[in-house]
């Protein structure tokens, strides 16, 4: 494992933002029959070739993360998508569990699968042009949960998918991801969060992960979706800076935030509450590693139809020029115009 060479790629990563393009053949098959879009393998191919090749990605993008199935794809040209990425300045990642199943023994609660051949998989990806990889473990809040032994097992995984990603040369990105389903309060999500963290960074030490060669995703500080009680944007900002001060070490170069089902807009205008120019300067630096949040509002224009290429490819652009600007603590309202 050369650290250097893992924290020169994390920090690279830090520079812009994420396109989290990574999502499974059953769920991109689930956005495509909810739009009316074939559920082909060669539509989900056109689909991703029109991520990859909207120009100017790369001046909002430091990297994507893609599927098993994306990573070996190619335009219709045929130039391999990790190619046409790295020409636009755009670190290629690669998605490697195999999602999150029912934890057997532990109603209501998910285990993510995939360690079993991961290290072999893993040179597989490095060699297809991948640099960094990601898992992503699912946490629910209930009544009764998450359970100790829920949030233990998954982040022991976490750290052990960690230790192989380093092993094998790619930085990896943890995902502990505490859902926003649910009516808990602002509070509720700031203690599990920083249960989930503590336990997290625990786990990576007694699995000897070098720090400052990882990337964090998370979720933010959000009450669940069917709270009563919902707050804004400088509110949700506060409770995510205060609760990550408390949990997340500073040898981490970065935390890059899922947006779990937010709404495009509010996603933006959250992130770029963080970057406040009242707040004192972070440990780590803050960005987005968006998928719904960046890619629907594209996808419901292009509804399948190739005619739709161009203004597809504008809206991508445009929602991801506001998501980087965000990063900055330059998003305003009035950006959604342009």
């Amino acid at each position: 494992m050369k650290i250097k060479e893992l924290n020169d790629i994390a920090h690279a990563m830090m520079v812009k933002g994420l396109l989290a393009m990574d999502e499974s053949i059953g769920t991109c098959n689930k956005r495509f029959a909810e739009l009316g879009i074939p559920q082909t393998e060669e539509y989900r191919r056109n689909y991703r070739e029109l991520l990859v090749t909207t120009p100017n990605l790369g001046s909002c993008l430091s990297g994507a993360i893609l599927s098993d199935e994306t990573i070996h794809q190619h335009t219709s040209d045929g130039i391999p998508f990790v190619e046409i990425l790295v020409k636009a300045g755009i670190i290629p990642g690669i998605k490697v569990d195999k999602s999150a199943k029912d934890m057997a023994g532990f109603p209501g609660e998910k285990i993510t699968e995939g360690l079993d051949g991961l290290r072999e998989r893993l040179k597989e990806y490095y060699s297809l042009g991948a640099r960094f990889a990601k898992w992503r473990a699912v946490i629910k809040i209930g009544d009764g949960i998450p359970t100790r032994g829920c949030i233990e097992s998954n982040t022991y995984l976490l750290a052990r998918y960690a230790a192989l990603c380093q092993e094998a040369g790619l930085v990896p990105m943890v995902e502990p991801e505490v859902l926003m389903d649910g009516t808990h309060t602002i509070e509720r999500c700031a203690s599990v969060t920083e249960e989930v963290h503590r336990s997290l960074f625990h786990q990576l030490y007694e699995q000897r992960v070098n720090l400052q060669g990882i990337i964090l995703k998370p979720n933010m500080i959000l009450p669940g979706k069917d709270c009563p009680v919902q707050v804004d944007d400088d509110t949700i900002a506060n409770a995510t800076i205060n609760c990550f001060l408390r949990s997340v070490p500073a040898a981490v170069p970065g935390i890059a935030f899922l947006s779990g089902g937010q709404d495009s807009k509010k996603a933006t205008s959250r992130l770029n509450a963080m970057h406040s120019k009242n707040r004192p300067p972070l440990p780590w630096e803050l960005t987005f590693s968006f998928s719904r949040a960046i890619e629907y509002p594209a996808i419901e224009i292009w509804g399948g139809n190739k005619d739709n290429l161009e203004a597809t490819q504008k809206a991508l652009y445009h929602r991801a020029c506001c998501d980087n600007a965000a990063r900055r603590g330059e998003y305003n309202a009035a950006m959604e115009k342009e």
